[in-house]
């Protein structure tokens, strides 16, 4: 699955839409961003999921989501564009845009 395939997935779901994050594209949900390019926009795209979710998928599917020292301690994995999984990483886009709609929105960014 690569980019716009997983965008495109993840525009389907109730409340996702197009936007930026660190000024990258992304997709969000009540303000909240869930799938973005990251640091590695070559070979992978990142999901933010629960810190329990991301160490299961990194010891059952090592093929399809990994992390960089970047990444570490935060609630993101990146997703590899190759993935032979595409059920899972779209299984786990729903699990995302869940998460993201669960939170809070963000506060409002004050003007420079």
């Amino acid at each position: 699955m690569n980019w716009d395939e997983a965008v495109a997935y993840a525009l389907t779901l109730e409340g996702a839409e197009l936007s930026t994050s660190y000024g990258q594209p992304s997709v969000k949900a009540n303000g909240n961003a869930f799938l973005n390019i990251g640091h590695e926009p070559d070979s992978s795209f990142v999901l933010h999921l629960d810190h329990g979710v991301i160490d299961w998928l990194m010891a059952e599917h090592p093929e399809s989501f990994w992390k960089t020292p970047h990444y570490e301690g935060y609630p993101a994995v990146l997703v590899r564009y190759d993935t032979p999984r595409d059920d899972v990483v779209r299984a786990m886009i729903e699990s995302a845009c869940a998460r993201a709609l669960a939170k809070k929105p963000p506060r409002p960014r004050k003007a420079r």
